[in-house]
């Protein structure tokens, strides 16, 4: 039996606020969270810009045996999934704790904690380790995290498909709630990559702005990196129905593919198949979506990429479509990108307001799509995809449909 899954919870920590409420103000109100990079040495880096959680207090959170326990990471993924799980009511009965998944999506995991490990062994010379090194690093360490505070002992585990690992982790936990696997989960992911090694990895790639990101703008110069995490509950239509739960959004159809083509140049076919896979799982048609949540990330490749891929699956819809990419505010958040813009993506329907493309400029005539340039807009969105699209060519797509 397939069940119809919805999403009854969300919490997003983001340089765009520590909780969905302030989340969502920012992303009305085009608010971007990109500023001059505050816990790195900006000398020893070409950029200068980022997208930080700025004024996340761990202690407010953990006791200082967790913070000692859990890299950055991780504690965005518990205090994410802290305010989602409260914002859906859900009480995790025994038997529940046993019907429960959670899955989570981290592109690199611990990797501050990687950082100073390298930093303590290669330049300080130093001839021992932290013993908790390892337990830090692991990209699992989020999911782990979640499942011994609530107690949930059924199937837990971390997708890590770079740019794309939310949206892949997000799919994976829609399908066991829909095959009826489990009655609920709990997904998302997490980041925090403002570490002087994984940045200075960044600037050889040469794709990092120098200024902010400009997504579809034709003077775009490249992303801009952020931090963050976001997370989802989602139970079975019947199970929150039950409890009389609130319901945010359902989750329609989800789509997956491989370009098979270049580990980072993204191919517009890939893209476009991934697209309609979610529609065709959906069993929704093109004309029915009202609103894409781009990938988005102002390099020249990926928007023109994107368009092209958006023309190819909407045809003539394309040209009623609303399109943008709120990387434009909260950065590109790498593997928690697709849980931080799936909650964009629900609130925006729920709400009845696009958020923009922030920092717009000029129209590309290779990005022609209304990219809701720099303001919000009141639109009555039914249908929308969140899209994905990640280095290696792996691409997901999730669709929701708001919730009457």
């Amino acid at each position: 039996m397939r069940h119809r899954v919805v999403v009854t919870g969300v919490g997003v920590v983001s340089a765009l606020g520590h909780n969905a409420a302030e989340f969502w103000q920012s992303l009305s109100a085009g608010r971007s969270g990109i500023a001059t990079l505050e816990s790195i040495d900006r000398n020893q880096l070409r950029f200068q810009n980022g997208a930080e959680v700025r004024g996340f207090d761990a202690s407010k959170y953990f006791e200082p045996r967790d913070i000692d326990l859990l890299d950055r990471f991780s504690q965005f993924a518990v205090v994410s999934t802290r305010e989602a799980v409260t914002d859906a009511g859900i009480e995790f009965t025994p038997e529940l704790r046993e019907r429960t998944a959670i899955v989570t999506g981290s592109c690199v995991g611990g990797q501050s904690t990687e950082d100073e490990g390298f930093v303590s062994l290669y330049r300080n010379n130093s001839p021992r380790g932290n013993p908790l090194t390892i337990p830090r690093v692991m990209a699992n360490a989020g999911a782990s995290r979640i499942s011994v505070e609530y107690g949930i002992v059924g199937p837990a585990w971390t997708v890590s498909t770079a740019c794309s690992s939310s949206n892949h982790a997000i799919g994976q936990a829609f399908r066991m709630v829909r095959n009826g696997d489990v009655d609920a989960a709990i997904t998302g992911g997490s980041e925090a990559i403002f570490s002087m090694g994984f940045l200075k990895s960044w600037e050889a790639m040469r794709v990092v702005s120098s200024d902010t990101c400009r997504p579809f703008s034709k003077d775009r110069r490249g992303l801009i990196l952020g931090e963050g995490g976001a997370t989802l509950v989602l139970e079975t239509l019947e199970r929150a129905q039950a409890r009389g739960a609130k319901i945010h959004a359902e989750i329609m159809g989800f789509g997956m593919s491989a370009d098979a083509h270049h580990i980072t140049q993204p191919l517009s076919n890939g893209a476009a198949r991934a697209m309609r896979a979610a529609l065709a799982d959906g069993g929704l048609r093109p004309e029915q979506i009202g609103y894409i949540n781009a990938h988005g990330t102002g390099t020249q490749a990926n928007d023109a990429t994107e368009t092209a891929a958006i023309r190819g699956v909407f045809g003539e819809h394309a040209n009623k479509l609303a399109v943008s990419s709120t990387k434009s505010m909260h950065g590109h958040t790498l593997g928690a990108a697709g849980a931080v813009e799936a909650v964009a993506a629900i609130l925006a329907m729920e709400k009845g307001l696009l958020p923009p493309t922030a920092n717009y400029t000029t129209p590309d005539p290779a990005c022609d799509l209304d990219v809701i340039p720099n303001t919000a807009r009141a639109a009555d969105v039914e249908y929308a995809i969140s899209n994905s699209f990640a280095f290696g060519g792996l691409n997901a797509v999730v669709a929701f449909r708001r919730w009457a």
